[in-house]
Protein backbone atom coordinates (compact mmCIF):
# COMPACT_ATOMS: atom_id res chain seq x y z
CA UNK A 1 0.00 0.00 0.00
CA UNK A 2 1.44 3.66 -0.65
CA UNK A 3 2.63 5.43 2.51
CA UNK A 4 0.18 7.63 3.83
CA UNK A 5 0.11 11.45 4.10
CA UNK A 6 1.59 12.19 7.75
CA UNK A 7 -0.91 14.67 8.64
CA UNK A 8 -3.79 12.41 9.31
CA UNK A 9 -5.21 11.19 12.20
CA UNK A 10 -3.59 8.37 13.77
CA UNK A 11 -5.32 5.23 13.82
CA UNK A 12 -3.88 2.41 14.59
CA UNK A 13 -6.01 -0.20 12.69
CA UNK A 14 -4.78 1.58 9.69
CA UNK A 15 -1.56 -0.35 10.32
CA UNK A 16 -3.03 -3.87 10.73
CA UNK A 17 -2.59 -6.38 7.13
CA UNK A 18 -6.10 -7.41 7.36
CA UNK A 19 -7.43 -3.57 6.80
CA UNK A 20 -4.73 -2.96 4.44
CA UNK A 21 -5.74 -5.79 2.60
CA UNK A 22 -9.43 -5.38 2.49
CA UNK A 23 -8.53 -1.58 1.30
CA UNK A 24 -6.76 -2.93 -1.20
CA UNK A 25 -9.25 -5.55 -2.39
CA UNK A 26 -11.76 -2.22 -2.36
CA UNK A 27 -9.30 -0.41 -4.59
CA UNK A 28 -9.08 -3.04 -7.00
CA UNK A 29 -12.54 -3.23 -7.14
CA UNK A 30 -12.75 0.53 -8.26
CA UNK A 31 -14.53 1.52 -5.02
CA UNK A 32 -14.67 5.15 -4.68
CA UNK A 33 -12.89 6.92 -1.79
CA UNK A 34 -15.61 10.06 -1.75
CA UNK A 35 -17.91 7.23 -2.12
CA UNK A 36 -17.22 5.36 1.05
CA UNK A 37 -17.13 8.65 2.58
CA UNK A 38 -20.80 9.07 1.70
CA UNK A 39 -21.91 6.26 2.30
CA UNK A 40 -20.13 6.70 6.27
CA UNK A 41 -22.41 9.82 6.17
CA UNK A 42 -24.99 7.45 5.50
CA UNK A 43 -24.44 4.80 8.20
CA UNK A 44 -23.93 7.83 11.08
CA UNK A 45 -27.64 9.03 9.85
CA UNK A 46 -29.16 5.71 10.07
CA UNK A 47 -27.12 5.40 13.95
CA UNK A 48 -29.04 8.47 14.89
CA UNK A 49 -31.76 7.30 13.59
CA UNK A 50 -31.67 4.15 15.60
CA UNK A 51 -31.08 5.75 18.89
CA UNK A 52 -34.01 8.09 18.21
CA UNK A 53 -36.29 5.41 17.88
CA UNK A 54 -35.32 3.78 21.34
CA UNK A 55 -37.91 6.24 23.09
CA UNK A 56 -40.62 6.16 20.39
CA UNK A 57 -40.37 2.03 19.99
CA UNK A 58 -39.67 0.87 23.41
CA UNK A 59 -40.91 -2.68 22.07
CA UNK A 60 -37.73 -3.32 19.84
CA UNK A 61 -35.54 -0.24 22.14
CA UNK A 62 -32.35 -2.87 22.94
CA UNK A 63 -32.74 -4.36 18.99
CA UNK A 64 -32.25 -1.02 17.99
CA UNK A 65 -29.95 -0.06 20.52
CA UNK A 66 -27.60 -2.50 18.92
CA UNK A 67 -28.52 -1.21 15.39
CA UNK A 68 -27.47 1.73 16.48
CA UNK A 69 -23.71 0.44 18.25
CA UNK A 70 -23.57 -1.69 14.66
CA UNK A 71 -23.86 1.34 12.49
CA UNK A 72 -21.71 3.57 14.89
CA UNK A 73 -19.09 1.31 13.73
CA UNK A 74 -19.92 0.60 10.35
CA UNK A 75 -19.08 4.65 10.05
CA UNK A 76 -15.84 4.43 11.75
CA UNK A 77 -15.06 1.27 8.97
CA UNK A 78 -16.16 4.08 6.45
CA UNK A 79 -13.91 6.77 8.03
CA UNK A 80 -11.16 4.29 7.86
CA UNK A 81 -11.31 2.85 4.34
CA UNK A 82 -12.29 6.71 2.68
CA UNK A 83 -8.49 7.57 3.16
CA UNK A 84 -6.68 4.77 2.44
CA UNK A 85 -9.05 3.61 -0.66
CA UNK A 86 -8.13 7.24 -1.77
CA UNK A 87 -4.15 6.34 -1.29
CA UNK A 88 -4.26 2.93 -2.65
CA UNK A 89 -6.01 4.28 -6.03
CA UNK A 90 -3.72 7.66 -6.13
CA UNK A 91 -6.94 9.71 -6.11
CA UNK A 92 -6.55 12.17 -2.84
CA UNK A 93 -7.72 15.46 -3.95
CA UNK A 94 -8.19 18.84 -1.90
CA UNK A 95 -12.15 17.67 -3.24
CA UNK A 96 -11.59 14.50 -1.12
CA UNK A 97 -10.75 16.47 1.89
CA UNK A 98 -14.32 17.88 1.52
CA UNK A 99 -15.74 14.46 1.50
CA UNK A 100 -13.60 13.38 4.68
CA UNK A 101 -14.76 16.46 6.74
CA UNK A 102 -18.48 17.33 5.64
CA UNK A 103 -19.82 13.61 6.43
CA UNK A 104 -18.22 13.58 9.48
CA UNK A 105 -20.05 16.60 10.77
CA UNK A 106 -22.94 15.12 9.96
CA UNK A 107 -22.89 11.83 11.25
CA UNK A 108 -21.24 13.09 14.58
CA UNK A 109 -24.47 15.48 14.88
CA UNK A 110 -27.02 12.48 14.11
CA UNK A 111 -25.41 10.22 16.55
CA UNK A 112 -25.20 13.02 18.89
CA UNK A 113 -28.51 14.27 19.04
CA UNK A 114 -30.10 10.72 18.41
CA UNK A 115 -28.37 9.89 21.41
CA UNK A 116 -30.08 13.23 22.94
CA UNK A 117 -33.57 11.72 21.86
CA UNK A 118 -32.97 8.26 23.13
CA UNK A 119 -34.55 6.31 25.79
CA UNK A 120 -32.11 7.52 28.88
CA UNK A 121 -31.11 10.10 26.79
CA UNK A 122 -31.24 14.00 27.32
CA UNK A 123 -32.02 16.51 24.29
CA UNK A 124 -30.18 19.77 25.59
CA UNK A 125 -27.18 17.36 26.48
CA UNK A 126 -27.77 15.89 23.15
CA UNK A 127 -27.42 19.04 21.26
CA UNK A 128 -24.58 20.10 23.62
CA UNK A 129 -22.53 17.26 22.81
CA UNK A 130 -23.10 17.55 18.87
CA UNK A 131 -22.06 21.42 18.94
CA UNK A 132 -19.00 20.85 21.27
CA UNK A 133 -17.89 17.54 19.34
CA UNK A 134 -18.56 20.38 16.16
CA UNK A 135 -16.33 23.03 18.10
CA UNK A 136 -13.37 20.31 18.17
CA UNK A 137 -13.46 20.21 13.96
CA UNK A 138 -13.75 23.92 13.60
CA UNK A 139 -10.66 24.59 15.76
CA UNK A 140 -8.87 21.95 14.07
CA UNK A 141 -10.19 23.24 10.59
CA UNK A 142 -8.89 26.54 11.51
CA UNK A 143 -5.48 25.66 13.06
CA UNK A 144 -4.70 24.26 9.85
CA UNK A 145 -6.09 26.92 7.71
CA UNK A 146 -3.49 29.36 9.94
CA UNK A 147 -0.74 26.99 8.89
CA UNK A 148 -0.45 24.31 11.65
CA UNK A 149 -0.71 20.65 11.25
CA UNK A 150 -3.96 19.48 12.15
CA UNK A 151 -4.22 18.66 15.65
CA UNK A 152 -6.26 15.54 16.75
CA UNK A 153 -5.20 15.75 20.60
CA UNK A 154 -8.16 14.60 22.76
CA UNK A 155 -9.23 13.74 25.63
CA UNK A 156 -12.33 13.70 23.47
CA UNK A 157 -11.43 13.17 20.05
CA UNK A 158 -13.79 11.20 17.27
CA UNK A 159 -12.45 8.03 18.20
CA UNK A 160 -13.65 8.53 22.42
CA UNK A 161 -16.90 10.21 21.37
CA UNK A 162 -17.87 7.28 19.11
CA UNK A 163 -16.43 4.63 21.52
CA UNK A 164 -18.71 6.15 24.02
CA UNK A 165 -21.56 6.19 22.01
CA UNK A 166 -21.45 2.43 20.98
CA UNK A 167 -20.60 1.16 25.09
CA UNK A 168 -23.93 3.21 26.02
CA UNK A 169 -25.92 1.42 23.10
CA UNK A 170 -24.52 -2.11 23.92
CA UNK A 171 -25.12 -1.45 27.92
CA UNK A 172 -28.76 -0.23 26.85
CA UNK A 173 -29.35 -3.35 24.96
CA UNK A 174 -28.29 -5.69 27.34
CA UNK A 175 -28.40 -4.08 30.73
CA UNK A 176 -31.44 -4.48 33.07
CA UNK A 177 -34.01 -1.55 33.22
CA UNK A 178 -32.84 -0.84 36.83
CA UNK A 179 -29.31 -0.28 35.83
CA UNK A 180 -30.01 2.38 33.75
CA UNK A 181 -30.97 5.17 35.96
CA UNK A 182 -28.18 6.93 37.61
CA UNK A 183 -29.12 8.59 40.77
CA UNK A 184 -27.05 12.35 41.25
CA UNK A 185 -28.53 13.90 44.18
CA UNK A 186 -31.97 15.56 43.34
CA UNK A 187 -32.32 13.91 40.18
CA UNK A 188 -32.33 10.87 37.92
CA UNK A 189 -30.49 10.66 34.96
CA UNK A 190 -30.52 7.88 32.56
CA UNK A 191 -26.81 6.44 31.52
CA UNK A 192 -27.13 8.20 27.77
CA UNK A 193 -27.76 11.55 29.71
CA UNK A 194 -24.29 11.27 31.80
CA UNK A 195 -22.57 9.87 28.54
CA UNK A 196 -23.63 13.11 26.76
CA UNK A 197 -22.44 14.94 29.93
CA UNK A 198 -18.79 13.14 29.52
CA UNK A 199 -18.93 13.59 26.05
CA UNK A 200 -19.87 17.66 26.18
CA UNK A 201 -17.45 18.50 29.04
CA UNK A 202 -14.34 16.67 27.30
CA UNK A 203 -15.56 17.61 24.60
CA UNK A 204 -14.82 20.98 25.73
CA UNK A 205 -11.62 20.68 27.03
CA UNK A 206 -10.79 18.93 23.83
CA UNK A 207 -11.07 22.29 22.36
CA UNK A 208 -9.31 24.38 24.60
CA UNK A 209 -6.22 21.56 24.46
CA UNK A 210 -6.37 22.22 20.66
CA UNK A 211 -6.52 25.88 21.15
CA UNK A 212 -3.44 25.95 23.17
CA UNK A 213 -1.32 23.34 21.00
CA UNK A 214 -2.47 24.94 17.68
CA UNK A 215 -1.49 28.72 19.17
CA UNK A 216 1.78 27.38 20.50
CA UNK A 217 2.59 25.86 16.97
CA UNK A 218 1.38 28.98 15.21
CA UNK A 219 3.84 31.27 17.67
CA UNK A 220 6.44 28.70 17.09
CA UNK A 221 6.39 29.52 13.27
CA UNK A 222 6.86 32.81 13.34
Amino acid sequence: MSEAPLDRRPIAARNLKSMQGIASWMARRGFSANGISVAGMVFGTLAGVALFLTSRIPDFARLLWVAGAVFIQLRLLANLFDGMVAIERGTASKVGELYNEVPDRVSDSAILVGLGYAAGGDVLFGFGAALAAMMTAYVRAVGKGAGAPNEFCGPMAKQQRMFLATMVSLFSAAAPTAWQRVPLGCCTLGVPACILILILAGSLVTVVRRLLKIGARLRGAT
